[in-house]
């Protein structure tokens, strides 16, 4: 193991970050308010602060870190990649070696036949260049109208233009102007928090699936492209729709021609037990979206999987047009794609969905175990990701005021007992998706800490 360096300086990084570096997701004021946790070493499920101080990482950074901080391997392919060719274009007739064995071992796992790859830095790009290339191939086919793309309350899919406007929490569209035209949103599938009085889950199910289907016979059936949907929602709060409910939804895409766009950035590669999130739900994708676990968080990467269908589209239009007038200077970053590819390697090599799957049900009953927990509404689980939902009530399931009051003050509670969480953008949530090398005794000691952490809100109360 590689120890941390401890800041000795006299001017630590933690007071000179407000000065220059903008961050997100938070109140830009605070920056000159508050100091930030400065993460200076990882390794193994653990991250390490400017002064030593250890952490449970159980987000696994922003959900992507799949192998751990520190893996040797990763380094290694970087490393060797730089020094072979440290950068080149996958752009007009000009290719790289690393690009083109990963999209083939992509090609492989997806369950999509016979996929087509493009690669992006972000999983924000991917998002918003599928619309586009949605956009295209509408076109190419003779269908100019057919444009709009349907996505879900809470749902999250990034952070460009029509990324944010594909994303369900309206206060990411506040002051930005969003979401542009050619979007709209039907209801999560949040059963605890969104079924009516009396409603069983089939009749949930179908209310959304009905909800939908008016959706597109509003916007008429010509108009509406593509609907895309993260297998369990992410950010919005790790939100498992009910049993039955991908099945319905499908039904209705294939009776008006509308493509499911498959956001797979945070549940792809073993996440949920399952290498993608479309195979543990039901889920037959024509396009899918992913990142993070891609790379393990390593370096920024992102996919677009097309099935032929929708490719052959767009190339039907290229050739009308004469090209294909879409690229960017670091889609298929050699570098890049030489880490994905190895950590893909990784994961057969090293078995870790075996490994998902024999940690699962260890995750699975702690969580369940905080259901007694005076503060906890519901828990929710899926492989290695999960999430508590806090309520002021238990019986009526009434949220807290103001909402997300409770989940931050947990957050913090759970940083300074040296645990890191994710607080969810969407109500009084605390998600998990710890690095899938994570073990029996690391989940311990994250649930026991983070029941520590209850306690004390309790009493802050």
């Amino acid at each position: 193991m590689v120890r941390p360096t401890v800041t000795t300086e006299p001017f630590p990084l933690a007071a000179r970050d407000g000065t220059h570096l903008v961050r997100g997701f938070m109140r830009l004021s605070d920056r000159r308010r508050t100091e930030p946790l400065v993460v200076v070493h990882g390794d193994g499920v653990r991250v390490y602060d400017e002064t030593g101080r250890a952490y449970l990482e159980a987000a696994a950074g922003m959900w992507c870190v799949a192998l751990g901080f520190g893996e040797e391997e990763l380094v290694a392919a970087a490393s060797d990649q730089m020094r072979q060719l440290s950068y080149y274009h996958t752009l007009t007739n000009k290719t790289v070696g690393p690009a083109i064995e990963l999209a083939e071992k992509i090609a492989q796992l997806v369950p999509v036949e016979d996929a087509h790859v493009h690669f992006t830095t972000s999983g924000s790009e991917a998002n918003d260049f599928a619309v586009k290339f949605l956009r295209y191939r509408s076109n190419a086919t003779g269908r100019p109208h057919k444009k709009t793309v349907i996505s879900r309350v809470n749902g999250y899919h990034g952070a460009t233009l029509a990324a944010t406007s594909l994303t369900g929490l309206p206060r990411y569209h506040q002051l930005f102007d969003l979401p542009l035209p050619g979007f709209r949103h039907v209801s999560d599938p949040h059963y605890y928090r969104n079924g009516r009085p009396g409603e069983s889950p089939e009749e949930f199910v179908q209310r959304l699936a009905d909800e939908l289907e008016a959706a597109i016979l509003d916007e008429g059936p010509d108009a509406v492209a593509g609907f895309m949907a993260e297998p369990v929602t992410g950010g919005g709060g790790v939100v498992i729709p009910p049993t039955g409910y991908y099945g319905r939804i499908q039904e209705v895409l294939d009776r008006y021609d509308v493509a499911f766009l498959d956001d797979e950035i945070v549940t792809g590669f073993g996440r949920t037990g399952q290498m993608f999130g479309a195979q543990a739900m039901g889920i037959r994708p024509q396009m899918m979206s992913i990142g993070k676990g891609l790379s393990s968080g390593y370096l920024p990467i992102g996919a677009i999987v097309m099935s032929p269908e929708v490719y052959d589209g767009i190339e039907a239009g290229s050739d009308d047009v004469g090209t294909f007038a879409h690229g960017a200077t670091y889609s298929g970053h050699p570098v890049t794609c030489a880490v994905a590819l190895r950590c893909l390697e990784l994961i057969e090599e090293r078995r870790v969905l075996d490994h998902v799957q024999r940690m699962a049900p260890l995750f699975a009953h702690r969580l369940e175990a905080l259901r007694a927990h005076p503060l906890v509404g519901e828990v929710r689980h899926v492989g290695l990701m999960g999430a508590v939902e806090f309520v002021a009530d238990k019986q009526l399931r009434s949220p807290f005021d103001p909402a997300g009051s409770v989940s931050s003050a947990v957050g913090r509670a759970a940083q300074e007992r040296g645990v890191i969480v994710r607080v969810s953008a969407a109500g009084d949530v605390c998600a998990f998706s710890p690095p899938l090398v994570v073990t029996a005794a690391d989940i311990d000691e994250i649930f026991d800490r983070f029941e520590a952490a209850l306690d004390d809100v309790v009493t802050m109360l």
